[in-house]
């Protein structure tokens, strides 16, 4: 073999669970590997809100790809814009006009916040996606009690302490009752003209239910503790209009100085790039083995693609997924470059389902095995910590945790203006 050949170059656009997966387990093959993503870190998405609220901070459910992926020296990391797929070429077009070429592409690009065609919503209903916006809420959501602790007028006053979430999947219960426990149980002694404890935090589903994808009886337990924390939780309320000032659902308006959005995603424009046809949630159906029809050499996992299970569902779009698929991926290649059979279809193993209910409590679905209360949440907390990246980073999540639930300290409390 010529000693000057090149080797296969295999392409990942998006850092996220899966794609940074299938790197990891593509280092130190005998192939060159180029991920590519708009930031320059790798963000642990289901401790979000919990930066949101305030319990910790960016640097510890954050990590730098390069540093993560330092010790692979067959993988380049690149931070850039893509805004395009060359199919014909086989190039990853990016937004500075420059292109990468492939042999092999995979594509983990995510999802982004759905509006259901109000898109004019965003500005009045941040949702939760990124560190960005993470720290947006964290900020906003700070930012209007200290407008109420100066604000004479009691009306006025108690709009500004009106919080509203919109959606109650994990993302909205878990940050509902964040803000909760933020508000009625560990601030309430910081002011002195207002009472937090007074706040109302409104979380407003569409559906008949919190947490649909749990049985009922776990969804049940959840209502009653979120309620008991301080929660108000409106059913059957789809929302109609989300205005600077509150917002309208079921014909009746709430006024609130904060509402967050959690209410639907919709997947990054892969199909577009691809020129093929996606669900309406903007999913790529992928074939068996995670490629796209008729277009072998590219893979879409995560969020951006949608694969029937043999129970009839989809894969659900959570990280335990993306990673599986994104370590089948890397398999996939591994054996075409050796010329081996490529694995068996791919199969989603669920090893459960974990939603935390505030700090104390959460519920756990195992199938046959059902958990709720304080043994559920700690099961979640020793399943997070142990998905989180290097030991420092596990310690000091621990110890936050540890600090906060027996202090009620939120350390993570800082309002930064362009002036500070």
């Amino acid at each position: 073999m010529n000693a000057n050949a090149r080797r296969h170059h295999v392409v990942i656009v998006g850092a996220g669970f899966g794609g940074l997966e299938t790197a990891r387990r593509l280092g130190r093959k005998a192939v060159d590997v180029t991920i590519i993503d708009r930031s320059n870190h790798h963000v642990f998405q289901p401790l979000l809100y919990q930066v949101a609220g305030a319990a910790l901070d960016i640097s510890q459910i954050a990590w730098p790809i390069r540093r993560v992926l330092h010790r692979f020296k067959n993988i380049t990391t690149l931070m850039a814009e893509v805004n395009g797929v060359d199919v014909a070429g086989k190039a990853v077009l990016l937004a500075d006009g420059t292109h990468i070429r492939y042999d092999t592409l995979v594509l983990a690009t995510g999802a982004t916040h759905a509006y259901f065609g109000h898109d004019e919503w965003a500005q009045h209903a941040p949702g939760l996606k990124t560190l960005g916006d993470a720290l947006a809420i964290r900020q906003h959501l700070l930012t209007v009690f200290e407008q109420a602790e100066r604000e004479p007028d009691p009306e006025k006053r108690q709009r500004l302490q009106t919080i509203v979430v919109i959606g109650a999947g994990a993302t909205g219960v878990e940050l509902a009752c964040t803000i909760a426990e933020l508000a009625h149980e560990e601030i309430h002694g910081d002011f002195r003209y207002i009472d937090t404890r007074k706040a109302r935090v409104i979380l407003i589903e569409a559906g008949p239910r919190v947490l649909s994808g749990f049985p009922a009886p776990l969804t049940d337990y959840a209502q009653h503790t979120m309620q008991r924390l301080g929660v108000d939780v409106l059913l059957d309320h789809p929302v109609t209009e989300c205005r600077e000032d509150g917002v309208v659902c079921k014909d009746q308006f709430i006024g609130a100085a904060a509402v967050f959005w959690a209410a639907g995603v919709r997947a990054s424009p892969v199909a577009q790039w691809l020129g093929v046809s996606a669900d309406r949630a903007g999913r790529i159906k992928v074939e068996r083995d995670l490629t796209v029809p008729t277009q072998p050499e590219i893979f879409v996992i995560g969020d951006a693609a949608t694969l029937e299970q043999e129970n009839g569902k989809p894969v659900p779009g959570l990280a335990p997924a993306a990673k599986q698929e994104g370590r089948y991926v890397a398999d996939v290649i591994t054996a075409r470059l050796q010329n081996r059979a490529s694995p068996t279809p791919f199969r989603y193993r669920n090893y459960g389902n974990l939603s935390t209910i505030g700090k104390h409590t959460a519920i756990v679905d195992f199938g046959k095995v059902q958990l709720h209360g304080r043994p559920a949440w700690i099961l979640w907390a020793i399943a997070h910590i142990y998905f989180l990246i290097g030991v420092r980073n596990r310690l000091l999540v621990a110890l936050n945790w540890l600090w906060l639930y027996i202090k009620g300290d939120r350390g993570a409390r800082i309002i930064i203006s362009r002036k500070t």
